[in-house]
């Protein structure tokens, strides 16, 4: 069956359009541009299968559809910057057999001006084919939620920018297809900004957040029932909760590097936010000390490690630090986590505890990182000597918060 889609990069931005794609009817080829993170089970790789999707290893394919998606990873580089290399690498793959009249799309979170810039000169040097009049040219950031069940691509505006309108039309027919509604932004640059403004808002209020933390500990106020409060004004504000760093895929941006000037408050978000597992092995220690022990040599327990609940994800997770430090500290760790069955920090492994309420029961300190929602939080610090909960998720009075 001939595919209507490409999704090119397979990992946490591609598979959920692939999946999207198929539950709405699209033949869909799936092409791998690296070693990218995210797979599928067994079921839901048949379910796909059977829905339309074919993997795919011969860039030749790519030229056979109507509409390619590059949805390739863009870590963060040495100059602090997006590493293009996957999205360079899907270009010249499609551009050696792009046709005429497709349409080319890109997800992949980049930086304002980089699809015209970078994006358009790769394919049209590499398929003689001009943007914008022999083939459509679009950015579309990236919505996806990983592990929110309420939040899919139907009920996610998708937001739209093209080289020229016909091209934004172009995109907007495709997506018209997985989504309730369709966003068209003025062009390349406006819509690649959408994304620079929404990760950005969430890292400046997490920030926010975590200072507010860090200040209610010293005042003797719980945040927590702060945030309850505040969170019923039905105008201007919305709930942030703190927590050991930010993880996961969704970069901050101060654009120091391609604006030519920062984003202050950006920058300044970067500093708090990169300052708290810092503060959460500082507050460890000091509950350790208050109850008459050191940190070295004391069994701490870390709680779930992924960067989000109930996902196996540990990019950018703040546990990796905070285990590190405890190490430092001399503190013996172990750690808990039902997606995670081995793990090391700095190449070295950490002890998994396979017995949960006997490794709680056991530690000198228990520190909640990620809420995963297998944890029976009442049952837990019911058995911990001392419980660190750094996501307000315990019943108040049963652990020290954050």
């Amino acid at each position: 069956m001939p595919a209507d889609l490409a999704v090119i990069g397979l990992g946490p931005l591609g598979l959920p359009l692939a999946q999207a794609a198929v539950a709405a009817g699209v033949p869909t080829l799936g092409y791998r541009t690296g070693e990218e993170p995210g797979s599928l089970s067994a079921a839901e790789l048949r379910r796909m299968l059977s829905g339309g999707f074919r993997p795919a290893t011969n860039p030749a394919e790519l030229g056979r559809v109507r509409t390619a998606v590059i949805c390739a990873p863009t870590p963060r580089g040495a100059d602090g910057g997006f590493d293009l290399g996957q999205v360079e690498t899907a270009a010249r793959a499609l551009a050696e057999h792009l046709r005429p009249h497709t349409t080319v799309i890109l997800e992949s979170p980049v930086h304002p001006g980089t699809t015209d810039a970078f994006l358009r000169p790769l394919l049209e040097e590499g398929s003689g084919l001009l943007a914008g009049r022999d083939f459509h040219l679009a950015y579309s950031p990236s919505r996806v939620d990983p592990g929110n069940r309420d939040i899919t691509p139907a009920n996610t505006p998708k937001v739209i920018g093209g080289l020229t309108p016909a091209c934004t039309e172009s995109a907007a027919a495709f997506y018209g297809r997985l989504t309730d509604k369709v966003v068209r932004a003025r062009g390349l640059r406006e819509a690649e900004t959408v994304h620079l403004l929404e990760t950005n808002y969430r890292h400046v209020n997490i920030a926010l957040v975590n200072e507010m933390a860090v200040l209610c500990h010293d005042l003797g106020v719980d945040l927590w029932d702060v945030v309850r409060c505040a969170e019923t004004k039905p105008f201007g504000f919305q709930a942030f909760r703190p927590g050991p760093g930010v993880g996961g895929p969704g970069l901050p941006q101060d654009m120091s590097g391609p604006a030519g000037r920062g984003l202050r408050m950006v920058e300044l978000a970067q500093r708090v936010n990169s300052r708290m597992p810092r503060y959460v092995v500082q507050r460890a220690a000091a509950l350790l000390n208050e109850h008459g022990k050191s940190a070295r040599g004391a069994r701490v327990l870390l709680l779930g490690v992924t960067y989000k609940p109930d996902l196996a994800d540990l990019q950018g997770t703040p546990a990796e630090e905070i285990a590190d430090r405890l190490t430092g500290l001399g503190a013996c760790l172990s750690y808990h986590d039902p997606y995670v069955p081995a793990w090391s920090v700095q190449d070295r492994p950490v002890p998994r505890a396979d017995a949960l309420y006997e490794a709680v029961a056991d530690a000198d300190l228990t520190i909640l990182l990620q809420h995963h929602r297998t944890y029976d939080l009442q049952g837990l610090s019911v058995k911990a000597q001392l419980l660190l909960d750094t996501r307000g998720a315990a019943p108040l009075g049963a652990a020290h918060r954050l």
